[in-house]
């Protein structure tokens, strides 16, 4: 049987819709899951029911992260918010903890991962931690702009048997403080924190850079996925 991947919905505010990245379900979809897109709820019921459903979760990109919710008032530079997404995954992501349902975060999932779990972000990277590292690049995605070294004690280095790893990106906020229940496996030259793992947990990744955009060009991104839709199996 193939795993059942429930995708958090990208939300458009202005034209009033719920969306998604073909990339997100094409990568699920190539390494053997089958993703559906959730709905935009934060009703627990609701949410109990799919976690019923699904054997993973993968939590997308889209807003910012907003900024009360670890505990900081918002920056001009901050971005977009949306309460209501950050309300679901609160829930959807205690929910999936605590019954050990793998999880895959990319982007703003890396960043909600270590929120929900007590750390902190910087709110926009250009104001709070200029570095020479592109964090923010432009068209098209699937090409690398910089590289990250992999911790060779984390599940990311035992997966693809390499020390560094030369990454798209494209996020103008990442992890500040790390959540102590969290590991890091990956950080760029410039020190931010760009792959995190729960070593506690069947399988709770978090990475800064887009697999989604990558995995048609780049083995390491369909290992990521591949290896994701596995351990949902188990």
């Amino acid at each position: 049987m193939k795993p059942i991947i429930g995708v958090v919905p990208l939300v458009d505010e202005v034209k009033n819709s719920f969306w998604m990245l073909p990339g997100y379900m094409e990568g699920v979809e190539e390494a053997g899951g089958v993703p559906i897109m959730l709905p935009l709820t934060s009703e627990e019921e609701t949410i109990d029911m799919l976690l019923g459903t699904v054997q993973g979760i993968l939590l997308t990109g889209g807003h910012d992260v907003e900024p009360s919710t670890y505990g900081e008032d918002k920056i001009p530079q901050c971005g977009a918010t949306c309460r209501e997404r950050d309300k679901m995954e609160h829930i959807l992501l205690g929910r999936a903890l605590g019954r050990d349902i793998p999880v895959l975060g990319v982007c703003r999932g890396i960043q909600f991962i270590n929120v929900f779990l007590g750390g902190t972000l910087y709110q926009d990277l250009p104001t709070q931690h200029s570095s020479a590292t592109e964090h923010h690049q432009t068209p098209p995605y699937d090409v690398p702009v910089h590289k990250v070294m992999l911790m060779e004690n984390s599940g990311l280095f035992r997966l693809l048997n390499r020390k560094s790893l030369p990454v798209n990106s494209y996020h103008h906020q990442a992890i500040k403080e790390k959540a102590g229940a969290l590991k890091i496996m990956a950080v760029a030259d410039d020190g931010i924190i760009e792959a995190v793992e729960m070593p506690d947990k069947k399988f709770v990744w978090g990475l800064q850079w887009h697999p989604e955009f990558s995995y048609k060009s780049d083995d390491n991104s369909r290992l990521i996925f591949e290896e994701f839709v596995r351990k949902c199996i188990e």
